[in-house]
């Protein structure tokens, strides 16, 4: 990825260039010490003065009013807040009318900025206040002030907190009176410009000790610059999150969100004042030092899959390439290209009014449709369909350019949402929510419904990135997230009634993936890359989890990495300084897998016995489990050397119906409470109760005796010879209750458990007994 860097021959303005703000996505305006507004139209290259201000305003800041009012969209913005050197903010029409002038600051106004909604304005001046105004020029509030100027200022991602200059130092204060105000030394100069993007929700900050720095928005340093010649005079997020624009002395530089960078250009500039990036991202704008304009234009993305890589050559030109046969295909666009995505075989291209949809089997007839909003934010892919989303909202189509459906729910923010925050697999859209963020929204896709009961989930601590598995069949979907302590956790999305139980995986996770071709999981752990074959078998037999686990030291992907996909067998990890790692992973695992989903259970042992690995029979184990095949899984349990599980599979053939099976199978599996309901539904109300006390609830055992009128005696008789092995007396006020003038007869107790097992044994034997154990639900 670089920079295309247009500049014309001859600056339009006499003077230094203070700031740039775009109107459209096509059209610029700048404002100078030469006392002149200009806009630049870049469709038609013409520049036109708007007005030119009075002598004694010399402009600083300016930021238009924000085009997104609630779901209410605006094409374009129609007034904006410049910020003066007399101490006023005036308020400017698109036509260049001031529609008013208001008295802020002793000193000048260094920067103004509107909040995300549009509702309040916030102003910062040589005097060292933080003043915050209504819509319409109102002082609400003085937020903060302090005996040295404020440099700039920025919003935080929900429009509650401010963050501000002080000196060396940063300061992120919230609107709320008497909240926590956090404060860090972020430079060893004086810090000159801020940004916090409401995406991603990291901070930019640029300092005169020539560096430029990331953090997180509890202050904690993620990135740091080397320093550089000259102080930065300017940093701005792109509107998505992913990448920044660092401008310094002749300087300019495009940097990813993680710090590193992508290209350095050095054009002739002078100090790049203030930096702005167009609303759909493509193309950055700059204020120079010696009267110029600079114009940027983000080209050379990548996009890879398979054999496939896919590059933007120019503004409205992609190159594709297959590097088996090195074919070169040649896309033209009518439009410039805002966003792609390449994956599961089809390349799927937004420009600013139309999405293309190419199969990679044919890059010449492209599937073509217009865009309600144009400024695509955000595209996921699933095998069968994609999601777009825009401004005004989030659409599911079809590969055939069909459109599915459009999910929605109460306090949507399109705008801050990314590839971590949603997720698609072919049945199931997953929406972390941003107000509460314990919080998953679940979709049917096909619908947009919500999911099953209409039950969110929700989880106790923050969620930070989610994904959804993507194979396998809709009941079995499951989510996997990572929580804000950095804890690895998966759940299922059906969620009908009961609640799902979330189980942790993992701890320290800073980053996961789950394959496209199974339903296998990666993700870098503390100091280690960990791939779990069959994340499933925490729901089948936990304690064989880590023998299902394929973990490699992870130091040498250096500080930070984070993976950007799975495909196949190939997982692709980014490291800190931008360089890509690509690992494979065994290959056997994924074919295990398609052996199961098709039932081949012979050939998924013979696969084993030719591999001979334990993950792989640990995996087939769990597989078998959650089948119910007791058969292959007594040979793979075997195999790892569990000889009591073996023997307690083997204890289950012997039982002599197919309720009794299936519930020891549910026990074997650790679900307790289905395998007593499957007793009870069948009329075994004894066996119910027998594993109950086998597992020492003695509470419920009496209570289902109590309740179904029938072997009181016998649980008391169980409770009376426990209670007698540890030499204890009986102490729990129910047993005593029922236990009062009660003899216990041993004798008449196992006539009454004979007698009920050959009843149970009968009943098995008039019913047509089944061969397999392991009958499919």
């Amino acid at each position: 990825m670089r920079l295309k860097i247009s500049l014309l021959k001859e600056p339009k303005h006499q003077e230094l260039v203070s700031c740039v703000g775009w109107n459209t996505a096509e059209e610029l305006y700048s404002c100078s010490d030469d006392h002149q507004i200009v806009k630049w139209n870049l469709l038609t290259s013409e520049t036109s003065q708007i007005v030119k201000l009075p002598d004694d305003i010399y402009p600083i800041d300016l930021h238009w009013f924000p085009k997104s009012l609630g779901m209410k969209k605006q094409t374009q913005a129609e007034s904006f807040v410049l910020t003066s050197s007399d101490g006023k903010f005036h308020l400017i029409s698109k036509l260049g009318r001031v529609e008013k002038s208001v008295e802020a600051h002793c000193g000048a106004v260094l920067a103004g900025r509107w909040n995300y909604e549009g509702t309040a304005l916030v102003t910062v001046g040589e005097d060292g206040q933080i003043k915050i105004w209504s819509k319409t020029g109102m002082l609400r509030s003085t937020l903060a002030q302090q005996g040295t100027p404020v440099y700039s200022v920025a919003w935080g991602p929900d429009s509650e907190k401010v963050l501000y200059t002080a000196g060396k130092q940063l300061i992120i204060k919230p609107l709320q009176p008497n909240s926590k105000v956090l404060q860090w030394k972020a430079h060893d100069g004086i810090i000159l410009k801020v940004d916090w993007n409401s995406v991603n929700d990291l901070i930019l900050s640029a300092g005169e000790d020539c560096k430029y720095k990331v953090w997180d928005s509890y202050g904690r340093p993620l990135y740091s610059s080397q320093p550089h010649e000259h102080p930065i005079t300017s940093v701005a997020w792109a509107p998505d999150g992913e990448l920044f624009a660092v401008g310094s002395f002749h300087t300019l530089r495009l940097c990813d969100k993680t710090g590193w960078s992508y290209a350095l250009e050095k054009p002739n500039t002078g100090s790049i004042f203030n930096i702005t990036w167009s609303i759909d991202g493509t193309q950055i704008a700059g204020a120079c030092g010696n009267g110029h304009v600079v114009f940027a234009h983000v080209v050379e993305q990548r996009w890879e899959w398979k054999d496939f890589q896919v590059t933007l050559t120019k503004r409205r030109t992609m190159q594709v390439r297959n590097v088996l046969n090195d074919a070169v295909d040649l896309l033209e666009f009518r439009d410039r290209v805002i966003k792609a995505s390449l994956n599961y075989a089809h390349l799927v291209v937004s420009t600013s009014l139309q999405c293309y949809v190419f199969s990679t089997k044919n890059w010449n007839t492209p599937l073509i449709f217009d865009l309600k909003e144009g400024t695509v934010s955000l595209i996921l892919q699933a095998e069968r369909h994609f999601l777009l989303v825009d401004g005004g909202g989030i659409y599911l189509y079809s590969y055939e350019g069909r459109f599915l459906s459009s999910p929605k729910f109460p306090g949507m923010r399109t705008d801050i949402l990314n590839a971590q925050t949603v997720s698609l697999s072919n049945d199931t859209i997953a929406i972390k929510d941003k107000a509460d963020e314990k919080i998953i929204f679940l979709f049917e896709a096909s619908t947009g419904k919500p999911l099953g009961d209409g039950k969110l989930l929700s989880h106790k601590n923050e969620i930070l990135e989610i994904a959804l598995d993507q194979k396998g069949l809709t009941n079995d979907r499951k989510i996997a997230f990572i929580d804000k302590n950095r804890d690895l956790c998966i759940t299922s999305v059906k969620r009908f009634g009961k609640e799902e139980q979330i189980i942790k995986l993992g701890t320290m996770v800073h980053s996961l993936a789950w394959s496209d071709t199974c339903n296998i999981l990666c993700g870098l752990q503390d100091t280690r890359f960990t791939v779990w074959y069959y994340p499933n078998t925490v729901y089948v037999d936990r304690d064989i989890l880590p023998k299902t686990l394929y973990e490699r030291d992870a130091s040498e992907f250096s500080k930070n990495p984070h993976i950007v996909s799975f495909v196949g067998n190939q997982v692709t990890i980014r490291r800190a300084d931008g360089s890509l790692i690509h690992i494979s992973i065994s290959p056997y695992p994924a074919i295990l897998h398609e052996y199961v989903s098709s039932s081949k259970w012979e050939d998924a042992v013979r696969l084993c016995r030719f591999v001979k690995e334990q993950t792989m029979w640990a995996c087939l184990a769990a597989m078998a489990v959650a089948n119910r095949d007791m058969t292959t899984a007594e040979i793979a349990y075997a195999a790892i050397g569990e000889i009591d599980k073996v023997q307690y599979i083997n204890s289950i053939k012997n039982l002599p119906s197919k309720e009794s099976k299936m519930a020891h199978i549910l026990m074997f599996s650790g679900n307790i409470q289905e395998a007593e309901m499957v007793l009870l539904q069948a009329g075994l109300v004894y066996q119910a109760i027998q594993i109950n006390v086998n597992l020492y609830n003695w509470e419920r055992a009496l209570e289902l005796a109590v309740k179904y009128k029938t072997h009181v005696d016998t649980v008391l008789a169980y409770r009376q010879k426990f209670l007698e092995t540890f030499g204890k007396q009986e102490t729990n006020k129910r047993y005593l209750q029922y236990a009062e003038g009660l003899e216990i007869d041993w004798e008449k107790i196992k006539a009454k458990i004979e007698m009920e097992i050959t009843k149970e044994r009968e009943r098995s034997s008039s019913s047509q007994p089944s061969k397999n154990i392991g009958l499919k639900h």
